[in-house]
């Protein structure tokens, strides 16, 4: 069950945490590659309260992330490139905190960090990079052969992300 491999790569990675971040809710999927096939160990959110400060709201994300982590035998990280428009400068400002704890505990774990736009994620996963909700989490059910479309939306999205960092792990031509 879930997507066969054409060979066992030794430089794909085996465990693979995806990361879908945001401050309020962080999407994560962790995926391992079993004799040839990918599937899925455990997926989630880490949620922190609006009404809290700044700095617990990132004391939240990163404790629930490194939970995560400690949890299974990961090899390397899947992380949504943060991606705002520039009309919402505050948007992305905060992104980039909620992304910044997220790779200092990968990094405080020794992982290797992969980032992927959401585009090239939704082009690995459809073919197509301005593919709706609805399409990403039928491809990631088909791919990971789940009896159900995954939700939430952020869970889903990290699947996908995961998935494309099993995809593009050691393929040259992803960079």
């Amino acid at each position: 069950m879930g997507t066969q491999f054409v060979a066992d790569r030794p430089d794909a990675y085996r465990c693979i945490l995806g990361i879908d971040p945001g401050l309020n809710t962080t999407g994560y999927a962790v995926i391992i590659r079993d004799s040839g096939n990918l599937r899925l160990v455990e997926a989630g959110i880490v949620r922190s309260r609006a009404r809290d400060t700044l700095p617990m709201r990132l004391k939240e994300l990163s404790d629930g992330i490194r939970e995560v982590i400690a949890s299974h035998p990961i090899d390397a990280m899947a992380l949504e490139q943060l991606f705002s428009h520039y009309e919402r400068p505050r948007t992305a400002i905060l992104m980039g905190h909620a992304r910044g704890v997220i790779c200092l505990a990968a990094g405080e774990a020794g992982l290797d960090i992969c980032h992927y736009e959401p585009t090239r994620v939704k082009k690995v996963m459809t073919g197509n990079g301005r593919a709706s909700k609805t399409q990403m989490q039928l491809a990631v059910k088909l791919q990971l052969g789940l009896e159900s479309v995954p939700e939430p939306n952020d869970v889903a999205d990290a699947m996908a992300i995961a998935l494309t960092g099993h995809y593009l792990a050691g393929n040259p031509l992803a960079a």
